[in-house]
């Protein structure tokens, strides 16, 4: 039991980690956008580097292939903005938890033309560079774990908590929908009984002035 128990908190650790790092190649056709979305919880460190991938290796990079980029929160507030440039990156925390939108624009040629781009970004502890933090505070080896661990576990403690909360709010918004919906099949029945209710009466007043009943 307890190295089943073990196995379950391994794989969920591990899927923490992978979830916090996302990095791909995309290609951008011009003319066109292209948006990634994450989501990321209340005051978690975020940051994201992007480049143009050079169709000519060993060649300057063509002036046609520079890319807008643009990185916004759920409620619309912007973090990040580039204009026509070949490369970038972004850094911050986040003030509040839902999807974090990063999209990318690639202006219109004649002909058209394709531009890959390779984006890399991290959030919680994957965003935290240790080698520079122990560069600079000059920070032994075993302390220097035992910050990792302790980060580590106040992420999986946090990203805990963010998860009930979500649950919580799932539930919530499905009581909601129960609730509406009985009441909405209780207007139905009420709104069907009344019709029958009135066709009954008109056909009795009907065939009594026809004087068949």
């Amino acid at each position: 039991m307890r190295t089943n128990i073990s196995g379950f908190a391994l794989v969920l650790i591990l899927g923490l980690f992978f979830t916090q790092i996302h990095s791909l190649r995309f290609d951008l056709e011009s003319g066109k956008s292209k948006c990634i979305a994450e989501d990321i919880k209340s005051n978690s460190m975020t940051v994201g580097k992007y480049h143009v991938v050079n169709p000519n290796e060993g060649y300057p990079l063509p002036d046609s292939h520079k890319i807008t980029a643009r990185v916004t929160s759920t409620y619309g507030n912007s973090y990040h903005n580039a204009d026509n440039v070949p490369d970038g990156q972004f850094a911050f925390q986040t003030a509040e938890a839902g999807d974090y939108m990063a999209c990318f624009f690639a202006a219109d040629h004649k002909p058209p033309i394709t531009i890959t781009v390779d984006f890399d970004w991290k959030t919680g502890i994957a965003a935290k560079d240790w080698t520079n933090v122990a560069k600079k505070g000059s920070v032994e080896v075993m302390e220097m774990e035992l910050k990792k661990m302790y980060e580590t576990v106040q992420s999986i403690h946090d990203e805990m908590f963010y998860l009930r909360e979500r649950e919580e709010e799932m539930q919530e918004l499905n009581r909601s929908t129960h609730s509406k919906m009985n009441m909405l099949t209780f207007v139905s029945v009420l709104v069907c009984l009344s019709v029958a209710g009135l066709q009954l009466w008109h056909l009795k007043t009907f065939f009594e002035k026809k004087k068949l009943i």
